[in-house]
């Protein structure tokens, strides 16, 4: 059983995917980036993999490109015919050929980057790092995106008293609405025309 994070803040830990058929690979790739603090998951087979990109959102798939029954570039190729795994960046790490035509097909197959073994640690971190940022950086302006829509909606709101029904059919004020709902906040004050109904005598001297 694997515990999946959804990334809902800028503080929640992060999930990566390793993808390889040999355990000694998975547990070596593991404990390289254990002091990035990441949520990993690991998988033996291609067919593991999609499951496990089914079930939770990740930030990056480190994926071995010589698997036996379906190997890295096949695997590859069906995340990105998968709308939920399909924007998700993918690193092979690989030992075969650095020729053009090899990496190139990895790259066809949806790749972003190619790491060649032995791994290198600090260059795995490094880009796991880069990654992982971008997903918080986009996680973060689409949930930005997601409160602004709900603003962007039709809204029921009382004619008289202004309050509006929010989600769970309750009637609130339209400031602590919005406030909620955004980074917008609210400070009071009265316009000229509230001024002359409320408090003709305030507005009688200042015309004066």
């Amino acid at each position: 059983l694997y515990l999946y994070k959804d990334i809902m803040t800028e503080t929640a830990r992060q999930n990566i995917l390793i993808v390889d058929d040999k355990p000694k690979n998975l547990f070596a790739t593991e404990t390289i980036l254990e002091e990035l603090d990441l949520n990993i998951v690991k998988a033996a087979s291609g067919e593991e993999a999609l499951w496990h990109v089914l079930k939770a959102d990740f930030a990056l798939v480190l994926l071995d490109v010589q698997m036996p029954v379906m190997d890295g570039f096949e695997t590859a190729k069906l995340m990105r015919g998968r709308e939920k795994s399909k924007y998700i960046p993918i690193i092979f790490l690989t030992a075969i050929s650095k020729e053009e035509e090899h990496v190139f097909k990895g790259y066809e197959a949806g790749a972003v980057d190619y790491l060649y073994k032995p791994i290198n640690p600090y260059i795995l971190k490094s880009k796991v790092r880069g990654f992982c940022e971008l997903h918080k950086q986009k996680t973060i302006i689409q949930n930005q995106m997601s409160e602004i829509k709900v603003l962007k909606g039709l809204l029921p709101i009382c004619a008289g008293c202004k309050k509006i029904r929010n989600e769970s059919g309750y009637w609130e004020a339209i400031e602590c609405y919005i406030r909620d709902r955004s980074e917008a906040d609210f400070s009071h004050g009265l316009c000229p025309e509230c001024i002359k109904r409320l408090y003709p005598e305030f507005a009688e001297n200042d015309l004066a």
